[in-house]
C-alpha cells in the first residue's frame, strides 16, 4: 500500500474568478492544468472530454459527476464547462484541488460531508490578512475561511519542514468504526491517530502524504448538490484486485475499471468507489496518471483568457435569468 498516493479533492464552484483569486492570491497555490470543454447533458457520468494543455489536444482521464437536473437551459451555456488544477506544486507530489465550472451554475447546495482542507501556511494567514479575506481564529494559531461556494479551510499559522503544505481532508461519516473498517481494512490506510471520544481518526497512505480526516457526527452524511470527490492512484497492477475485493466485500462500485485511451500518452485505468457514508472514491493508475497530470505551463494563462472571455454572467443577466442553483 506505500505505492499509493492522495492526489486531489474535485469542488463544484459557481464564481470562477472568485474561486481562482481565493486558490491563487490566499493560498498561494499555482494553476497546473487548465481544461475547458462543452458536453451534451445524459444520465449516468462523464468518463472523458477533449482538453487542451499547452497547444496539444488529447483526452483526459477524470471523470466529471454532474446532476442533470439543472438543465435545459439556452444555448450557448448550457453544458459548457471548464476544470482547473491548482496545487502548491505538481502532482507527483502535492495534493491539489480540482476546481470544476459549468458555466450554466451559479451555487450549489452544501451538505454536511466535507467539513474542510487544512493548510500549514503562515504565507496564507497573511495574504488573507493583506487582502481582507474573512479570517476566524478557531484555536490559537489556527484560522477558518471559506473558499467561494462555502467550503472551509483551515490555516495553521506556521510553515512546516515538507514539500506540501496540505496537511488533511476532513470529512464527515456517521459511523466511525465502520467507516475505519473501509478505509483501514479495505483500502490499506493506515491509522495515523483515533480519538474515541471526539469520534476523530487522521488516516494516510505516507508519512509524507496529505492525509485524510474522518469526523464522526450525529445523523446521516448530506451530500447536496456540492459533493465532491477525493482521488488517489495506485500502481495500475492492483485496480483490477481492488475492484474484486468490494465486490467481495460487497461494496459499492460507482463505475467499474475501465480502460480510458488518451491518442499519443497512455491509456489510464480508472475505477469509483463509493464509502459507507457515499463518499465517492477515485482510484487510478499510477503510472499513466503521472504522464497525464504534467504542470502545464500555459493553465494558468489559459484559466485567466478564458474567464476574460467568459461573459455567461452577462448573458445571464440581459435575459432577466438567474444563472441555475444546484
Amino acid at each position: 500500500m506505500a505505492a499509493r498516493r492522495a492526489l486531489h479533492f474535485v469542488f463544484k464552484v459557481g464564481n470562477r474568478s472568485q474561486t481562482a483569486r481565493f486558490f491563487r492570491d490566499v493560498l498561494g497555490m499555482k494553476v497546473q492544468t487548465w481544461a475547458d470543454k462543452g458536453w451534451r447533458a445524459s444520465l449516468g457520468r462523464v468518463l472523458s472530454c477533449t482538453w487542451r494543455s499547452g497547444d496539444e489536444t488529447g483526452v483526459s482521464f477524470f471523470l466529471v459527476i454532474t446532476a442533470f437536473i439543472y438543465f435545459p437551459l439556452s444555448r450557448p451555456y448550457d453544458g459548457k464547462w471548464s476544470k482547473t488544477m491548482v496545487g502548491f506544486g505538481p502532482e507527483d507530489d502535492h495534493f491539489v484541488a480540482e476546481l470544476t465550472y459549468n458555466y450554466g451554475i451559479g451555487n450549489y447546495k452544501l451538505g454536511n460531508d466535507f467539513m474542510g482542507i487544512t493548510i500549514a501556511s503562515s504565507q496564507a494567514v497573511s495574504n488573507a490578512r493583506k487582502l481582507e479575506w474573512p479570517l476566524s481564529e478557531v484555536e490559537e494559531g489556527v484560522f477558518e475561511t471559506k473558499a467561494p461556494g462555502g467550503y472551509k479551510f483551515y490555516l495553521q499559522n506556521q510553515s512546516l519542514p515538507q514539500s506540501d503544505p496540505v496537511l488533511k481532508v476532513t470529512l464527515a461519516v456517521s459511523d466511525l468504526q465502520k467507516s475505519l473498517n473501509y478505509w483501514s481494512n479495505l483500502l490499506g490506510m493506515k491509522i495515523y491517530e483515533q480519538d474515541e471520544e471526539k469520534k476523530r481518526a487522521l488516516l494516510g497512505y505516507a508519512d509524507n502524504q496529505c492525509k485524510l480526516e474522518l469526523q464522526g457526527i450525529k445523523g446521516a452524511v448530506d451530500h447536496a448538490a456540492a459533493f465532491g470527490r477525493i482521488a488517489f492512484s495506485c500502481p495500475q497492477k492492483e485496480l483490477p484486485d481492488l475492484e474484486d475485493l468490494m465486490k467481495r466485500e460487497k461494496q459499492k462500485i460507482l463505475t467499474p475499471l475501465v480502460s480510458l485511451d488518451t491518442p499519443g500518452k497512455a491509456t489510464v485505468q480508472v475505477v469509483i468507489l463509493a464509502d459507507p457514508d457515499g463518499h465517492e472514491i477515485c482510484f487510478v493508475g499510477d503510472e499513466a496518471f503521472r504522464e497525464l497530470s504534467k504542470m502545464d505551463p500555459e493553465g494558468s494563462k489559459l484559466l485567466d483568457d478564458a474567464m476574460a472571455a467568459d461573459k455567461s454572467d452577462e448573458w445571464f443577466a440581459t435575459r432577466k435569468k438567474p444563472k441555475a442553483s444546484a
